[in-house]
């Protein structure tokens, strides 16, 4: 009998922690890939080898929703990114070496999504991309509140970048306590709407407004590198005022497809430890882009332009920048592509790789696909900075070089794809730096990938 109680008991509970979970739907989802590369000369020269790479790196991601009901999700994403291989660089994770016991695991995702009416709110650690990423595409901590009518959805973006306190010190062997919570806070707000016309063309214009009293207690000093050239410093502002507006159009015609955006940067900036001098911001952002589908050939093609500084002793700066978190990949080469990323600071020389600034890109490509499992696709890049830069001898160049890339994908079995890609940029003045022992950097590589 008191065994019978004990099952029964059991089985209750176990009904009574179910019902509640039955009730809910859980979604799952991830991406993994693996990459195994090497990137030689991207330091322009053969000689010192010091951004050359040879290596094998892994990135697991998993998704996990929990839907309570048609209007609420509590969303989740984590990540975990290896390099093959014991490392003594603390800046690498390695869950991949002898024994795989690596603790580290990235909360890339965590927010609640719920919809009341016609409003659609997403509060926490989320992602957002704003112009395409020229003005900004990662993750954040903040509020993404998006009104939604008929042909029409108007985001109010929160983020906050930089959450900093002013600390008090020992004055008089007396401590002073800390001064004030909001100083050296950091916050970005935006307003993205977007409207179709049809299902042939949406129209959306957008403006980013990011301030802070203190930047310099959020960056690293001299951490504004405005001009992308090697030979000067950066410029580290204390107070900070930057505003952003522009238009993003897409056309979409079946075969044809064309889009454009124009990004207005303004505002000032109080630079630190100048006597509190004040600089002006007046800096802009073009691009555009194509695309022709011809069934088993595509042709596709961009160019994008954003200023440089002609002057960088004057009181007004003309490079575009974005404080932070701005990206936007493009060649495999100059701007990270499929291969290169932050993890390993892979770009030539001189190059802004996706922090788009001082600089001029275009682009024509195609791809084939002969068979349903097969793409091939082949792109070829011209860049040069919008400013010169002044090399070592003295001489100013602004020549980045002509890069090539070939991508095939292929597909092994359903669900999982092999891409080999291989890149050669033939560098210009502005990468090689007049090195004596200058050499184009080249990049072969293989990535295995898988998405659910």
């Amino acid at each position: 009998m008191k065994k019978f109680t004990i099952l029964a008991l059991a089985a209750v509970l176990v009904v009574a922690f179910t019902v509640p979970v039955m009730a809910m739907e859980y979604n799952f989802g991830g991406y993994w890939r693996t990459r195994a590369w090497t990137q030689q000369n991207f330091t322009g020269e053969d000689r010192t080898e010091l951004e050359d790479v040879t290596a094998v790196d892994t990135r697991t991601r998993l998704y996990f929703t929990a839907v309570f009901n048609e209007n609420l999700k509590f969303v989740n994403k984590f990540e975990f990114d290896a390099v093959w291989g014991d490392t003594n660089d603390p800046g690498k994770n390695t869950y991949a070496d002898i024994g795989a016991d690596g603790k580290h695991v990235e909360i890339k995702n965590s927010y609640a999504d719920f919809t009341m009416g016609p409003v659609n709110a997403k509060v926490g650690v989320q992602g957002a991309t704003l112009a395409r990423g020229f003005l900004f595409s990662d993750d954040f901590a903040g509020a993404v509140v998006t009104f939604k009518g008929p042909g029409f959805a108007v985001p109010l973006i929160w983020i906050k970048s930089y959450e900093g306190s002013e600390y008090g010190s020992v004055i008089n062997d007396k401590y002073v306590g800390r001064l004030g919570h909001n100083n050296k806070d950091v916050d970005y707000y935006a307003i993205s709407p977007s409207f179709s016309v049809g299902d042939m063309l949406t129209i959306n214009p957008f403006a980013m407004y990011a301030n802070s009293t203190n930047a310099r207690g959020w960056r690293k000093t001299n951490d504004f590198d405005l001009d992308g050239d090697p030979s000067t410093t950066g410029i580290a502002f204390d107070n900070l005022d930057v505003y952003y507006g522009g238009i993003n159009l897409d056309a979409n015609f079946g075969m044809a497809s064309f889009w454009l955006t124009g990004i207005y940067q303004g505002g000032e900036g109080e630079i630190a430890d100048t006597n509190n001098s004040t600089v002006d911001f007046a800096a802009y952002l073009g691009a555009a882009g194509f695309g022709l589908d011809f069934g088993a050939v595509g042709v596709h093609g961009q160019a994008f332009y954003a200023t440089g500084d002609d002057d960088a002793a004057d009181d007004e700066v003309e490079t575009f920048f974005v404080p932070k978190g701005q990206s936007y990949y493009w060649a495999e080469i100059m701007g990270f592509g499929d291969l290169g990323d932050v993890y390993w600071g892979g770009v030539s020389k001189a190059s802004p790789a996706d922090q788009i600034g001082n600089i001029f890109a275009a682009n024509i490509g195609a791809t084939f696909k002969p068979m349903d499992k097969l793409t091939i696709k082949g792109d070829v890049w011209y860049a040069a900075l919008a400013e010169d830069i002044v090399l070592p001898d003295g001489s100013e160049e602004n020549q980045l070089g002509v890069e090539a890339d070939l991508k095939i994908s292929y597909q092994l079995v359903d669900g999982l794809t092999l891409d080999l890609i291989g890149a050669y940029l033939f560098a210009g003045d502005a990468t090689t730096m007049g090195d004596p022992d200058e050499a184009d950097p080249y990049e072969v590589g293989s990535r295995l990938s898988l998405s659910f």
